[in-house]
């Protein structure tokens, strides 16, 4: 039978979990997270970007971007239609979407080799020192010398272009900035006294890696995933744009920009009655 007292002893549980919960650190960083505005519009619009591009790559949206002559050449923008068709007639919103997927993956990917590799090379460096420190010291130094504006195209001359190729490239030149920050992070946590304790209770090399002095620098790699991620989609917006990225039947934004250099100069997209105006206003000035 179930007594006041029992019912009592629950409810007090429960609301001591619900105070242990409100007082962790995810509670808190909730509550900073919610009550900055531009952090929440910007969490927002990252949600809407992965909605459209895990929409585009399961063909829920936009199935038939890749078909030409879905319009006339260069046709004029529509409701149905609201950025125009490009020169084979297919529809540059579609493309554009589709882009995002692309984007998505390539960033998703490449900080994700980045990320282990930084970690495990920081991780060893920082714990053990001596000359696996100094070994990985002059690896990441050696890769941190060359510019990237020269390696990355380097390589994905060298492996053929690919969205594969896209991947490694990036994400075997992006790990040298994370492997620094583990590296100094675990050479400060290696001595404090909470690790000191553990390995005087015989805690192995890989306990006292994984278990006391990781979770205290996993916000690095957080941090320098999400600055990964957005140079990721940069370099292969700029490598595809110079012909080195992902292949042409692949969407992209750089290959959409490539498409588009040409037709700079000439005024297609000024065809829309409704910007007759503004263009006659910008003239002006000009």
């Amino acid at each position: 039978m179930i007594t006041e007292t029992s019912l009592a002893s629950a409810s007090m549980t429960s609301s001591q979990e619900k105070a242990k919960r409100r007082n962790s650190l995810w509670w808190d960083a909730y509550r900073r997270l919610r009550a900055d505005r531009v952090a929440v519009i910007s969490f927002a619009v990252i949600i809407i970007y992965c909605i459209l591009a895990l929409s585009a790559k399961l063909g829920l949206i936009f199935p038939n971007y890749a078909m030409p002559n879905q319009g006339a050449s260069y046709g004029e923008a529509s409701w149905l239609h609201p950025f125009g068709f490009d020169l084979f007639g297919r529809d540059i919103l579609a493309r554009a979407v589709h882009g995002i997927a692309t984007a998505m993956s390539v960033g998703v990917v490449s900080s994700a080799i980045s990320l282990v590799i930084g970690i495990t090379l920081g991780a060893l460096a920082g714990y053990f020192g001596g000359k696996t420190d100094a070994l990985i010291t002059w690896l990441y130094t050696t890769v941190d010398s060359v510019p990237y504006i020269l390696l990355i195209p380097s390589l994905s001359f060298v492996m053929g272009r690919g969205l594969t190729t896209v991947f490694i490239a990036v994400g075997l030149t992006s790990w040298v900035t994370l492997c620094r920050l583990v590296r100094a992070e675990f050479m400060k946590h290696k001595e404090k006294e909470y690790v000191v304790a553990a390995y005087a209770l015989g805690a192995s090399h890989t306990r006292r890696i994984f278990t006391h002095i990781f979770p205290n620098v996993t916000h690095i790699a957080f941090v320098q995933f999400g600055l990964g991620f957005v140079s990721a989609i940069k370099f292969e917006v700029i490598l595809s744009y110079i012909g080195l990225g992902v292949e042409p039947s692949v969407p992209s934004w750089g290959i959409m920009l490539e498409d588009a250099a040409l037709e700079l100069s000439r005024p297609f997209f000024w065809k829309l009655n409704c910007w007759d105006g503004i263009y006659v206003w910008l003239n002006s000035f000009i």
